[in-house]
């Protein structure tokens, strides 16, 4: 086509995924970096936190999950109940670890909250601490306080490297660079030169901290490469000064806690076996165990038949090295191994090479158990290091695989290269976006772009879905930068988000799908992560469109998040619409409870929390109907304070056997109160929280009138309920046949309850499912006693059966309040 050409374009990863139709390899795969992204805090631990409602004084409180620096925490005593979670900045909130306010003569005291709850304070302190796991005291204060342990390896820090060519000889790397954990290393003496520097992830087994090698009884010696370049007066001199500045440059050495335990193995020197040469990663060749140093590591030589032969490809090896395979594996899975160089003829055979070399096979039981559940599949894509050159990142392509094995291919790359062989655990892996995330140049794809208009996305017949919010614009394609997320010092900041499978599924979702959704995504991006949940759920739905249209941006809904493109394909037509996502970490678990219920699923279907084994929503015990009762869309009213100084509740009465007419709306005037609640937020902890609205109450005398014309009518016949056609059958006189319950004894005036009490109350009864509304909607006892079945109906958008029972209770609760406060 003479109107194309081919140039390097700026990349974008979503337009390259529906450009190719493949899709992101899931984020929960890279376990090296999720790793990378923990702050050294783990759910569970426990610290003391100064109580903002009384800075003097302190309560113990347990990390329910982290993100950066930011931790989830709740107070110990709520138990299960999240209401009072709270999010704390590790830099700003008065955190310490347990034991700090005993050594520092602070007040340890039960927050308000909870106080009822707590007899008896030492007694609750002795239980819960006993076994409890501290937060560590050098991340809560010091230089250390607030960083991600990651960052502690900066520029100029010192590690040792093992040398993996030829011995077990370590020597000092100084980290030039880190990327996301990522590290350029460049050996102590070689200031000046690149030459030899290298790349390796921080967890890699054979980066240690500075000391490992005198602790394991392992010499310091510069590798054979470098060795020839500088005296060995030179080199001592240089070991020395790197002595004397120990403290200067080391690394904290929990930062390597979690890095992968070598294991012991089971080789002996000449055993024959199948491997990959780490240093070109292309083909699977015959190989040989050259030499056993110890019961952890072992020398691997591969197989070179030529006299002349020009360099030997040998590397050091552990139990778990990826690439090391038993006699006729390549076999067995139909692969092609390589004849070594010198090998009479092309068709390679095990039991005659064996025989020629008077060699045995390493047996299966040498070798770590291997397997395929992983979650990568083919054509899936990722970013990938470039084994031929280590500081590319190229866009990769999963063209096959092999139990835990990935045959990788790399677009973009300076030079041509087969496809690599790569373990599923391999750590020069990441996933979609991690090069953007951590501010390094991905090499893009060299792709024609072709002069021509692009075909506008088929629009869905019955509704358009494409988003007409012209202010906004500008702002659906660009890409996110520091003002748009909260990055956690250059980090990802959403944390994990899991699914749910056994929790409820709603109308929406098809149930078999969301089962076969990965695990968790992320942690990463806030808005990155996001958008690839919501993407899965659609492309989990029976009518992907219909889920898209569920979850586009009002157009007269305030903009309060980030405005992202999601797309949808059904019965192969296109549809996209913007999409709303939030860009803090503190959002995450809202946003994703509301996006929940806006698909008619339970809560808890997809969040930061996992479900372990019941969930707190109880769905499991609620037929598809009746939840959709409960947790289904509902309109824009809002039947608890409102914000203003009036309250609209409708109050028309169906009449039987006739169409539903407009009725008049009567107001009922309120002053405002004021109204004091306890703050258990820590000191200093951002406001992460939305705020409530200031409520306003009806005056006693506007509500006792009201109530007292309510009674009036309660004197007279009960009336029938009318029930419209198009929706509800009429039920059976079996279903709203109610027993006459025992007469309700209040303890207190409901006119003077909280909204916590109206739950309370609603949660003793056979409604309880229905307390999250009341929750949602603040509706405490004043608005409770106007409540009524049209309101509660239109405003709950509940049926008749569910309503009918909830007014039951209600008039329970108004009939109580006439016989004990009325007067």
């Amino acid at each position: 086509d003479a109107g194309s050409s081919v140039e390097e374009m700026e990349f974008n990863w979503d337009e390259y995924l529906e450009d190719t139709g493949a899709t992101a390899a899931p984020h929960g795969s890279f376990k090296h970096v999720d790793t990378s992204l923990q702050n050294g805090f783990a759910p569970g631990m426990k610290l003391e936190v100064a109580v903002k409602s009384d800075q003097n004084t302190y309560w113990v409180a347990t990390i329910i999950t982290t993100c950066g620096q930011l931790l989830l925490l709740r107070y110990d005593g709520y138990g299960e109940d999240r209401k009072a979670d709270f999010w704390c900045d590790i830099l700003t909130a008065d955190l310490h670890p347990i034991g700090w306010c005993e050594q520092n003569k602070k007040i340890l005291k039960v927050p308000e909250g909870i106080k009822d709850k707590i007899p008896d304070q030492e007694e609750f302190l002795q239980r819960v601490l006993k076994g409890a796991c501290s937060a560590p005291a050098n991340l809560l204060e010091g230089l250390h306080r607030g960083k991600n342990p990651l960052d502690l390896i900066a520029p100029g820090s010192r590690l040792e490297l093992q040398n993996i060519r030829d011995s077990l000889e370590a020597w000092i790397v100084n980290v030039v660079e880190n990327v996301g954990g990522r590290l350029k290393l460049r050996y102590e003496g070689l200031e000046d030169s690149d030459k030899f520097d290298q790349w390796l992830f921080y967890l890699d087994p054979f980066l240690h901290q500075v000391g490992w090698a005198a602790q394991h009884g392992y010499s310091l010696q510069p590798p054979l490469a470098i060795r020839s370049l500088r005296s060995e007066a030179d080199w001592q001199e240089i070991l020395k000064k790197v002595k004397e500045e120990e403290e200067e440059s080391s690394v904290p050495t929990d930062l390597f806690k979690d890095k992968p335990v070598i294991g012991v193995h089971s080789f002996s020197e000449g055993m024959k076996l199948e491997a990959v040469d780490p240093m070109a990663p292309f083909v699977i060749s015959p190989a040989t165990v050259l030499k056993v140093y110890n019961d952890k590591y072992f020398l691997i030589e591969i197989d070179d038949l030529r006299p002349d032969r020009p360099s030997s490809q040998r590397y050091v090896c552990h139990v778990n090295s990826a690439g090391i395979f038993p006699v006729q594996w390549s076999l067995k899975n139909g692969l092609h191994l390589s004849p070594p160089p010198g090998y009479p003829g092309q068709d390679f055979d095990w039991a005659d090479y064996l025989k020629q070399c008077g060699a045995e096979a390493a047996p299966q039981s040498c070798f770590p158990l291997l397997t395929s559940d992983h979650g990568f599949k083919e054509n899936m894509k990722l970013e990938a290091v470039n084994p031929v050159d280590p500081e590319e990142v190229c866009i990769a392509t999963v063209t096959k695989l092999k139990d835990s094995y990935l045959w990788l291919q790399l677009e973009g790359s300076k030079k041509p290269v087969p496809d690599c062989i790569v373990s599923v655990e391999s750590m020069n892996i990441f996933p979609v976006g991690w090069c953007e995330t951590n501010g390094y140049q991905l090499r893009p794809p060299r792709k024609a772009i072709v002069n021509k208009q692009k075909k506008i996305a088929v629009v869905q017949p019955e509704k358009q879905i494409l988003s007409s919010r012209t202010v906004h614009d500008g702002l659906k394609n660009q890409e996110l930068n520091s003002s748009d997320s909260v990055v956690i010092n250059g980090k990802y900041c959403c944390p994990k988000i899991y699914f749910n499978h056994r929790c409820f599924s709603g109308p929406y979702l098809n149930k078999g799908r969301i089962a076969e959704l990965p695990q968790s995504v992320g942690p990463g991006n806030c808005v990155l992560v996001l958008k690839e949940v919501l993407t899965l759920l659609i492309n989990a739905a029976y009518k992907p469109s219909r889920v898209l249209r569920e979850l586009q941006l009002d157009e007269e809904a305030a903009w309060h998040g980030h405005g992202e493109t999601l797309k949808a394909k059904y019965k192969g037509k296109s549809y996209r619409a913007t999409v709303e996502v939030v860009r803090t970490a503190d959002r995450v678990a809202d946003f994703c409870r509301k996006t929940c219920i806006k698909l008619e699923c339970c809560p808890n279907l997809f969040g930061p929390q996992m479900v372990l084994d019941k969930c707190s929503e109880n769905c499991s015990v609620l037929t598809k109907t009746k939840y959709t009762h409960y947790y289904g869309k509902r309109k824009n009213k809002r039947i608890g304070r409102p914000p203003g100084g009036h309250s609209n509740l409708e109050v028309a009465m169906k009449k039987p056997n006739k169409r539903r007419k407009r009725r008049k709306h009567f107001f009922v005037h309120k002053k405002k109160r004021s109204s004091t609640s306890v703050d258990n937020t820590p000191a200093g902890s951002p406001q992460v929280s939305e705020k409530k609205s200031l409520s306003s109450s009806p005056t006693r005398s506007d509500l006792s009138h009201s109530l007292a014309q309510d009674r009036d009518k309660r004197k007279r016949k009960l009336r029938t309920f009318s029930f419209s056609d198009d929706e509800n059958k009429p039920p059976s006189p079996k279903d709203i046949k109610m027993e006459v319950a025992e007469k309700l004894q209040l303890d207190s005036n409901p006119l003077e309850w909280s909204v916590a009490d109206v739950v309370r109350f609603l949660k003793s009864t056979d409604c309880a499912p229905l307390a999250r509304i009341f929750l949602d909607q603040e509706i405490d006892g004043q608005a409770l006693l106007l409540l009524t079945l049209p309101t509660v109906q239109e405003c709950m958008d509940l049926k008749l059966g569910p309503a009918i029972k909830l007014c039951h209770h209600i008039e329970r609760v108004k009939l109580a309040f006439y016989q004990q406060f009325a007067n």
